[in-house]
């Protein structure tokens, strides 16, 4: 049942226009699932990892400028802020003053090009339902583009597969839904696909610096392209400390076989290790999705291996409708971007300040990020104002979703600077320039408001 499985897989992801190459490396995963393969790595097959610290690099000015002007830019752009209600490019969200994280993106990188001189080619990996608006969005900045490149570069996607049989679901009445992105992992897919990685390597650019566009700590840092460059590493990841909110995620580790380092998932760890998984001193570092690599390292890894890069499997299982817990199992064949660490012998890791991992998942992170906690200075660079980051836990009933989120924010978000943590139960609205002092906590079973001026503090 499985090969007529994966006959019934090629078949529709050629009529659907997918890249050869990306069939060829689904078929290959395909494979993996069919002979059992989960992709799990258990504890007892991998130890803690030691790194080095940006804060211990001492690299030259010019040396840095040097770097950055052998390096070209990737923003994965896929994503459509689906879990905070959006249907569009989560990217398109507005930030601050007025600015979205493609705005300040675009304006990092042009500050950085006069800074350093540097051409700095900025690409972003959309999805099919991102291009459009990202695009569109863009379009004001008539000088982002680089001759000889383009601005995007589209994702591939691939048949979800129904738990029971492996073979392609399908669900009439609402077709997009039989479809799933493969991870970021496919990014060397689609780089490789699309010729984008000959032309990068034919124009002159040397290393690649690939981060999310949700992610606006994620500056092409000078300093760090200068480390990369000297390191002579062919893949590199920026790590930082786990904090207690990190206990559920990824974290990297050492394979005991053979000493490469591995990034583990979460999808990736048995149950029976979740303690370990946990285990923040055992455990300490985890992955900012910021990821440095050679081109040209880059390039023969997946011409040797037939332009399947090898990475491990990630096999997520959910619902054809995530929306609809009653809707058949499927089976969504991922893989990580950072999971490349161990394809590269001589892979590095650096940890630098959670300053560059500013990543909004939830409208508990983006009311941090719209707050007074960071300033926005001249070069566009995120710059924190506070000692620590508020821990902040809105109401998922009254904001989880944008919109319900704005309604309730109708005059920009209070200030968090001299908060510690800021947590609401219930339906509060609040005026301009309400303040958070120190810890907050506000409970009420009826909608309340907060009017503007006010400030909260622990009593």
């Amino acid at each position: 049942m499985g090969s007529a499985g994966l006959m019934r897989a090629r078949d529709k992801m050629a009529a659907a226009g997918v890249d050869e190459v990306a069939i060829d490396t689904f078929a290959h995963y395909y494979r993996l699932l069919e002979h059992g393969e989960t992709g799990m790595i258990p504890e007892s097959t991998i130890d803690p990892v030691d790194i080095e610290s940006l804060a211990d690099v001492h690299v030259a000015d010019e040396q840095a400028a040097q770097a950055l002007r052998g390096t070209a830019v990737i923003k994965l752009n896929g994503g459509l802020g689906t879990s905070m209600g959006m249907d569009r490019a989560k990217s398109l969200l507005c930030v601050r003053r007025g600015l979205s994280f493609l705005d300040i993106i675009a304006r990092q990188v042009l500050h950085l090009r006069t800074q350093h001189d540097a051409t700095l080619p900025i690409i972003f990996m959309n999805s099919f339902r991102t291009s459009g608006d990202t695009l569109a969005a863009l379009a004001r900045y008539d000088d982002l583009p680089v001759d000889g490149l383009p601005l995007e570069f589209l994702q591939n996607k691939e048949p979800k597969l129904l738990v029971k049989d492996l073979t392609p679901v399908s669900w009439p009445k609402e077709p997009d839904l039989e479809w799933c992105p493969p991870g970021h992992g496919d990014i060397y897919t689609a780089l490789r696909g699309t010729g984008l990685l000959d032309r990068l390597i034919a124009a002159g650019y040397e290393r690649v610096f690939v981060s999310n566009s949700d992610n606006l700590g994620a500056v092409p840092d000078p300093r760090i392209a200068g480390w990369f460059a000297e390191s002579g590493a062919p893949f590199a990841i920026e790590a930082v400390r786990r904090t207690p909110s990190d206990r559920k995620g990824g974290h990297f580790a050492r394979r005991r076989t053979d000493g490469r380092i591995v990034l583990r998932e979460t999808a990736q760890t048995p149950d029976a290790d979740q303690a370990a998984l946990a285990d923040l001193d055992r455990h300490r570092y985890c992955s900012t999705n910021n990821i440095w690599f050679d081109l040209a390292a880059m390039k023969h890894a997946l011409d040797v291996r037939q332009g399947i890069l090898g990475l491990p499997l990630i096999r997520n299982v959910k619902n054809v409708d995530p929306g609809d817990k009653s809707s058949p199992e499927v089976i969504q064949v991922e893989t990580a971007m950072g999971a490349a660490v161990e394809v590269f012998e001589g892979s590095r890791l650096i940890e630098v300040g959670r300053d560059r991992f500013v990543p909004v998942k939830t409208t508990n992170d983006l009311l941090v990020l719209r707050s007074d906690v960071y300033d926005l200075g001249s070069d566009f660079v995120l710059d924190q104002a506070s000692d620590a980051l508020p821990f902040v836990d809105l109401d998922g009933d009254f904001y989880k979703l944008v919109g319900d989120f704005d309604k309730r924010f109708p005059e920009g978000a209070p200030s968090l600077r001299k908060a510690s943590s800021f947590t609401v139960h219930g339906d509060w609205t609040f005026g301009r320039g309400v303040e958070v002092v120190g810890e907050v906590d506000l409970a009420a079973k009826s909608a309340q408001r907060v009017d503007g001026g006010t400030v909260l503090s622990h009593e």
